[in-house]
């Protein structure tokens, strides 16, 4: 490992990662070889940007959020607490990309309107998925490996595919419901019961 600033409490910036001085790094936040985070970047504390991975301008981070190798943030993204983003996943930012405007001018910073990704607490997005902005996915929800996100992710909702399609639902431990014989749904790590009502997880109450 090579040498990393930072003390207890402290960011943790591995010596070849580029972090603009503008950008908020919380405490406890490490960032690994190679990574890049753009100006005026918001990250939490805890968090962990991997090897090569790239936070956009702006682009905000809540707490404790992971961010695996070599994955692409483009601003203007959004992530709330406790997300996972796997391996080489890309969040894409303009619905129509040009290079050049119709006159052949290059397209600068005024001749397109950014639109961000928005990832929900403690959703995962498995690697290589692309999520294609402007797309929300819900609170706990997952993205299988190799998916194509184009439209929004339930909470609790498995999505896989291209284009991406529910295939299921999935409890906050990442572990799959399981289907009781009077239809409801069940964590089997936390023993958490919901219902599917009009394609909507609902969560039941705890027994009393």
């Amino acid at each position: 490992m090579s040498p990393a600033t930072g003390t207890a409490g402290l960011p943790l910036i591995e010596q070849s990662a580029d972090v603009d001085p503008t950008a908020d790094l919380g405490a406890g936040t490490r960032v690994w070889h190679l990574a890049q985070v753009r100006e005026r970047a918001s990250i939490g504390s805890g968090c962990i940007l991997g090897r090569g991975s790239y936070i956009g301008p702006g682009v905000v981070l809540g707490s404790n959020c992971k961010i695996q190798n070599y994955a692409l943030l483009y601003e203007p993204a959004v992530l709330e607490d406790g997300v996972f983003v796997g391996p080489a996943v890309v969040f894409t930012n303009d619905v129509f990309p040009r290079a050049v405007n119709p006159d052949w001018t290059r397209k600068e910073a005024e001749d397109w309107h950014p639109v961000g990704v928005h990832v929900s607490t403690g959703a995962s997005i498995g690697a290589r998925a692309v999520c294609i902005a402007p797309v929300r996915i819900g609170r706990w929800a997952l993205v299988a490996a190799g998916a194509v996100v184009t439209a929004d992710v339930p909470d609790h909702a498995i999505v896989a595919g291209v284009p991406a399609r529910r295939v299921g639902w999935v409890g906050r431990s990442g572990i799959p419901l399981q289907k009781d014989e009077d239809g409801r749904l069940t964590c089997p790590a936390t023993g958490e019961r919901f219902h599917e009502q009009d394609g909507v997880l609902v969560q039941e109450p705890e027994p009393e």
